[in-house]
């Protein structure tokens, strides 16, 4: 096929004189010639608030068309609940559960500043000199090693007589 420049000329004059013919409605809607929309007495929502003829309905019966509007908003209602009123005491809640895990994480950063303080101190030889010391009795040359026992608890026995009563007193009184 060749491409033909008269072609293309009577294409340009077909939408020009396609301009000048008056276009064809756009709704089947009858209206009265001559009456806006915006005339006084008429609704702009007139077209939404005309009556659905009885065969173009979804039940053609008041009583079901009423339950099942009814029912239809007893769902949207439930989700509404659902969704907006339901979560509020969990809502509500997660303010207390912030406050415990912020202690919580405090007390954990406290805890780990004092083992990275007790880490930097165990990277020196002084640290593990001490460490050694404190954990398994280390004793360096030159030095005697003696273990220092707890006293044991006093008796409180005691005998009668004198100066053991008054010394029973004195203890039963603390």
């Amino acid at each position: 096929m060749r491409f033909n420049p008269r072609d293309d000329r009577d294409s340009v004059r077909s939408a020009a004189t396609m301009s000048s013919v008056p276009r064809s409605k756009t709704t089947s809607i009858p209206r009265p010639a001559g009456v806006k929309a915006s005339d006084e007495g008429r609704s702009r929502l007139g077209d939404f608030t005309r009556p659905i003829p009885i065969e173009k309905r979804i039940s053609r019966r008041p009583r079901v068309a009423a339950f099942t509007g009814a029912f239809a908003l007893c769902v949207i209602a439930a989700i509404a609940y659902t969704v907006f009123v339901l979560p509020i005491p969990t809502w509500q809640d997660q303010s207390v559960d912030l406050d415990q895990r912020q202690t919580q994480l405090d007390e954990l950063q406290r805890v780990n500043a004092e083992l990275e303080a007790e880490t930097l101190r165990l990277d020196t030889a002084e640290g593990i000199r001490e460490a050694a010391r404190e954990d398994f009795g280390f004793v360096e040359v030159d030095e005697e090693r003696s273990s220092i026992l707890p006293l044991p608890d006093l008796p409180t026995d005691l005998p009668d007589g004198w100066p053991y009563n008054v010394v029973t007193e004195i203890i039963d009184a603390d």
